[in-house]
C-alpha cells in the first residue's frame, strides 16, 4: 500500500464496509469514495468486489477526471460520477451510492420522497428530490459521467444547493448522497433509505396523506440545524 495515499484507502475501505453492516448493499451494489483535495484524487472501492473480500490496499486511487492513479483493479463503474461531483463541488469529503430497497424504489417509481414527518425534517427540509430519467442522448454518451451531470442539473433545476441537500434519487436508477465526509455520506445513504422505508409505509396505510406542515418541518429541522440548535449535547 502507497504510503501516500494510505490514509484515504483506509477511510474508504472503513466506510465501505459500513455499507454491508447498516443493511445497505447486497453481494456488490453499492460504493463510497473519500477523497483527498491536496492531492486532488479520491479513493473508491474496486469493481465488483464482494465486501467480505475487500481490504485497504484493494482500494482504487483515482484523479478528478476519473483516471486511475494507483491500483491493480478496476475502480467501481460509478467512479465518473463520483469524479464529475468531486470536481464540481469542492466542499465534499464522501459520496455514497446504493440500491438500497426502499430508496431504490423511489428511483425507480420516479418520485421523490415526500415529507411526511418529523424524522425526514430533522435531516431535510425538502423533499427527497428523484432526478427525471437520463435522455437518450445521455444514456449514449459516457453513461456514468452524464450521470453527474444529471443529479446537478436536478438540483439546479429545483433550485436547491448539495451544501443543504445531501441526498439524491436518480430516476430509474438508485440514491447517491454525499457530505463533508465519507462518514457524514454513508449516515445520509442511512438516513434516506429509513425515510424512503417510513414514506413507503405511510403511503401504504394512508395512500393520500397530507404533509407534514412548514411549522413542524421549520421546528425540527432548526432545533438540529439552526443557530439555537439544542439538540444533542
Amino acid at each position: 500500500m502507497s504510503k501516500q495515499y494510505q490514509g484515504i484507502k483506509e477511510q474508504a475501505y472503513e466506510a465501505n464496509m459500513q455499507l454491508p453492516a447498516l443493511g445497505l448493499v447486497l453481494f456488490t451494489f453499492g460504493n463510497v469514495s473519500v477523497v483527498d483535495r491536496a492531492a486532488g484524487v479520491f479513493a473508491i472501492k474496486p469493481s465488483g468486489v464482494p465486501y467480505v473480500q475487500l481490504s485497504p490496499d484493494q482500494m482504487v486511487i483515482v484523479d478528478f477526471d476519473g483516471n486511475t492513479v494507483e491500483g491493480n483493479s478496476r475502480p467501481s463503474s460509478d467512479t465518473q460520477t463520483h469524479a464529475v461531483l468531486y470536481k464540481h463541488w469542492d466542499d465534499i469529503g464522501g459520496i455514497v451510492h446504493t440500491h438500497s430497497t426502499y430508496a431504490t424504489a423511489w428511483a425507480q417509481a420516479q418520485r421523490d420522497i415526500p415529507v411526511y414527518g418529523t424524522t425526514h425534517a430533522d435531516h431535510l427540509t425538502a423533499d427527497v428530490p428523484c432526478a427525471a430519467p437520463m435522455s437518450d442522448d445521455m444514456i449514449k454518451g459516457n453513461y456514468e459521467y452524464q450521470t453527474g451531470f444529471q443529479i446537478m442539473q436536478c438540483l439546479q433545476e429545483r433550485g436547491l444547493s448539495h451544501k443543504d441537500v445531501e441526498m439524491l434519487l436518480v430516476g430509474n436508477h438508485a440514491p447517491f448522497t454525499w457530505g463533508k465526509t465519507a462518514d457524514k455520506a454513508v449516515y445520509n445513504a442511512a438516513v434516506l433509505e429509513e425515510v424512503a422505508r417510513m414514506a413507503f409505509l405511510t403511503e401504504s396505510i394512508r395512500p393520500e396523506c397530507p404533509k407534514l406542515k412548514e411549522a413542524l418541518i421549520k421546528k425540527h429541522f432548526e432545533r438540529k440545524h439552526g443557530p439555537d440548535a439544542y439538540y444533542g449535547q
